[in-house]
């Protein structure tokens, strides 16, 4: 009997669940409670940094597919009026392209037609999908992402990018190899803040 009801005993002893430790209180309570709030916001911040620059990589690859279809020069967007006649229009009368057949894109405006079109133009995804471009165009790749939201040095940026769109030399290759490697700038930068999140909850 004594030795069937320690057999028992020993049993439900273990089974029974561990309490876990008493939470602290006071300033201590508060610091803890505070980082833990800091630490989910963080990882929150990074996840969604992550799904934007997914969202971007394919943003850029159906830019690739729209220089694929046509690409030119001086000029955003190539396009066919209502007699069928090609126009072409720049970033100052891009809106009139809106809804009409695109016969052909620059550099940036193949970006702008990718995001929905010319009234996207000034939205968040077209800058920072940009901001890739000119990182793939002028820092070396597998460097951090040199993100800009100064609306001036943004202007000038766009600026570098049709300028080298525009050159005697460029071919239609070119411009697809560059958006490539602007797509996989946006891998690498996620996998970069993947890295630092993942660091951070280690820590």
């Amino acid at each position: 009997m004594t030795l069937e009801f320690r057999v028992q005993h020993d049993v439900a002893t273990d089974a029974s669940p561990v309490p876990s430790p008493p939470a602290r209180r006071g300033l201590r309570g508060l610091l803890d409670r505070y980082a833990e709030h800091r630490a989910v916001v963080r990882t929150r911040r990074a996840e969604a940094r992550i799904e934007e620059l997914r969202d971007l990589e394919q943003l850029l690859s159906g830019a690739r597919d729209v220089i694929e279809r046509g690409w030119i020069q001086h000029a955003w967007f190539a396009y066919l009026d209502d007699h069928g006649r090609m126009r072409k229009a720049s970033s100052a009368s891009a809106v009139g392209v809106q809804g009409r057949p695109l016969v052909g894109a620059c550099l940036v405006g193949s970006v702008v037609y990718a995001a929905g079109g010319p009234a996207a133009v000034h939205s968040q995804r077209v800058q920072r999908a940009l901001d890739l471009v000119w990182n793939a165009l002028a820092v070396e790749e597998g460097s951090p992402v040199l993100w800009c939201p100064a609306p001036d040095v943004r202007m000038a940026r766009v600026r570098d990018l049709t300028s080298w769109n525009d050159q005697a030399a460029r071919t239609a290759a070119d411009v697809s190899g560059l958006l490539l490697t602007a797509e996989r700038v946006a891998v690498q930068e996620s996998a970069r803040v993947q890295e630092r999140s993942t660091a951070r909850s280690r820590a």
